[in-house]
């Protein structure tokens, strides 16, 4: 018996830290997270092992925009799962698909092997492939510790019953770990439908860099607020969901 884990995204050092200190039990460490995450620095992984002890997973996503990849991506992509495991990751996040968005499972697993022994986790991409069941069970033979979703839907609450039915088939063989707008006022939902066991989510709210307050240049911002803006764990956010989660009470893992 275990309490609901907690997962959240971080994509600084400082974010790692509070996370941590608001009860976080696992990390998602990733650049560019307006871009759904990219591959993160290995300064960034390397000092936030030094700060934290809860687990850190990296993602490695070379560009934005899909998930199908060049030779060239997938070379850097090997490259960088190579060097975050070395320095540190306790496992790596990607997604492959083929060009009709069907899980690219010899890709998938050359990347598998090179992660040895560690955490492999297959992102959101599994929410656009066309046959998610199907895709489930190729996942499950290629040898994928985790796979996150939301359903295939906008948000893993209103893709809840679909999860249901992913974490029925997994049958333990593969952890289905949902996130996508998990929210403090939406999780005991998810939670109650979904019959998981752990859940991912972002808790970031905007803080202000004052050395572009007087300039009318801009280099990167949160959407809506000033242009010196940037997005940061909150540590209270992480404390309230870490609440709620043990408000539950210990679930089947």
């Amino acid at each position: 018996m275990a309490s609901i884990l907690l997962e959240i995204i971080a994509s600084t050092v400082d974010d790692c830290i509070a996370a941590e200190k608001g009860g976080a039990d696992r990390i998602e460490l990733c650049a560019a997270i307006a871009t759904g995450g990219l591959t993160p620095s290995l300064g960034t992984l390397i000092e936030a092992k030094k700060r934290v002890r809860v687990g850190i997973m990296a993602m490695v996503r070379p560009r934005a925009g899909g998930f199908c990849y060049s030779d060239t991506d997938f070379a850097a992509m090997q490259r960088d799962a190579s060097l975050l495991l070395e320095h540190g990751a306790d496992g790596v996040v990607f997604g492959i698909l083929d060009s009709d968005g069907s899980v690219d499972t010899r890709r998938c697993g050359k990347m598998i092997e090179l992660a040895s022994a560690r955490t492999t986790v297959f992102h959101r991409a599994f929410d656009v492939v066309p046959d998610p069941m199907r895709a489930l069970d190729e996942l499950i033979e290629v040898g994928f510790t985790r796979v996150l979703t939301s359903g295939q839907q906008k948000t893993a609450v209103e893709g809840s019953e679909p999860i249901r039915k992913l974490i029925d088939q997994a049958r333990g063989r593969i952890e289905v770990l949902p996130g996508g707008g998990v929210r403090a006022h939406n999780v005991l939902r998810l939670v109650d439908t979904a019959h998981c066991t752990q859940v991912h989510m972002t808790a970031f709210s905007a803080r202000t860099d004052p050395s572009t307050s007087i300039s009318p240049l801009t280099f990167g911002s949160v959407p809506g607020s000033p242009s010196s803006s940037y997005e940061h764990v909150d540590r209270e956010t992480v404390r309230q969901m870490r609440e709620i989660l043990d408000g539950i009470g210990p679930h089947e893992a």
